[in-house]
């Protein structure tokens, strides 16, 4: 096994908050503390936080890791000044409580242990940030899908509560369909007791927004399929993969080199099964570890294949009839599914076309 400290001559540690980062140098391979620092996080602190650490370095950024804490959230900014200054950033290992119990937290403290459990990684575990104009894009058209699918599940609610609870007449016995919501939103003022003008006044506002945001949905959808059609045609076409759940996958992936094989896109996904034996008894569990939001992408496909695709509805009756628990289907069906992901997208990478 190739670790990090064969690799590196210095490793920078970064601890990244809205007002300031903390950075810290160690040396490698020892691990040895040679300075830390905190600078703010406006443009005149990042470029001092850069001439800080090339002078740390010797000016050779070849020799340099920088690993730091989210990569993709506070320290996007920074990640990407250093990336135009030829460093590579690595998204820091996540400490377990166990190392941190008895040690105290600060912000000089995270950085240097960000550093030092960077040390001792294996080199192809390393999660590169990730790049890319189209990778940027994607997050937000999926970040803003999520915000846009509860705002409207909550107004559903409220609407659904507020016809309920007064005589609109609309039945609402059973969940509002779109043609309700639409007759909902033309209604115009009547002449009625104050507290029905008011009730049907706030349901035509919550009516109206549901369908704003139905145009808002299908516009984002609409982007997300024309982003991943142009960028991974190749993802799009696999049996149970749409718009919503490629755009996932491909935020995660970003680029080729930041997830270098198959078992690492496993281990990011939470799809890699997890030793769950005792006794007489071999066998795995799922993994609650990982990216969330791409196990949920993966567990939407292998929920979609399983309704909609032939192969995988014939292979779930084979491993039933062989006494696994859907459980343990789901856990296989996942793994499968992320190994097939690695090699599409891996292959469409190395493509002359890529």
């Amino acid at each position: 096994m190739s670790i990090v400290a064969d690799h590196y001559r210095t490793v920078v540690g970064v601890d990244t908050h809205a007002a300031t980062h903390t950075y810290a140098v160690v040396e490698s391979p020892s691990g040895k503390l040679l300075d830390q620092k905190t600078f703010p996080t406006t443009p005149a602190g990042l470029s001092r936080a850069t001439v800080w650490i090339r002078r740390r370095a010797d000016g050779n950024a070849e020799t340099v890791l920088i690993s730091a804490e989210g990569t993709g959230s506070y320290g996007a900014v920074m990640a990407r000044r250093l990336t135009e200054a030829g460093y590579r950033v690595v998204e820091a290992p996540t400490p377990s409580a166990k190392r941190l119990r008895g040690k105290g937290k600060t912000d000089s403290l995270d950085a240097i242990t960000a550093a030092r459990s960077t040390l001792i990684m294996d080199i192809e575990r390393l999660r590169d940030r990730r790049a890319g104009e189209v990778q940027t894009a994607l997050k937000l058209l999926t970040v803003g899908r999520e915000q846009m699918n509860a705002d409207r599940l909550r107004t559903l609610n409220a609407l659904t509560a507020l016809i309920r609870a007064h005589d609109l007449g609309i039945d609402a016995r059973h969940a509002l369909t779109p043609g309700q919501i639409v007759t909902i939103s033309s209604w115009r003022h009547r002449d009625e007791p104050l507290g029905l003008t008011i009730a049907r006044s706030e349901a035509v506002r919550s009516a109206k927004r549901i369908l704003t945001l139905d145009t808002d949905l299908k516009t984002n959808r609409l982007q997300l399929t024309n982003l991943v059609d142009e960028h991974s045609p190749a993802l799009i076409a696999m049996p149970g993969i749409g718009a919503v759940t490629a755009a996932m996958i491909m935020t995660v992936w970003s680029h080729p080199v930041r997830i270098r094989s198959e078992g690492a896109l496993a281990q990011i996904a939470g799809t890699c099964p997890i030793p769950a034996s005792s006794g007489k008894t071999i066998r795995h569990r799922l993994n609650r570890g990982g990216d969330r939001q791409l196990n949920r992408a993966i567990n939407t496909i292998a929920l979609t294949r399983m309704r909609t695709d032939a192969a995988t509805r014939e292979y779930v009756l084979k491993r039933l009839a062989e006494g696994r628990t859907k459980r343990e289907i789901m856990r296989c069906l996942k793994r499968y599914i992320t190994r097939q992901i690695y090699r599409t997208l891996a292959a469409a990478a190395s493509s002359p076309t890529a």
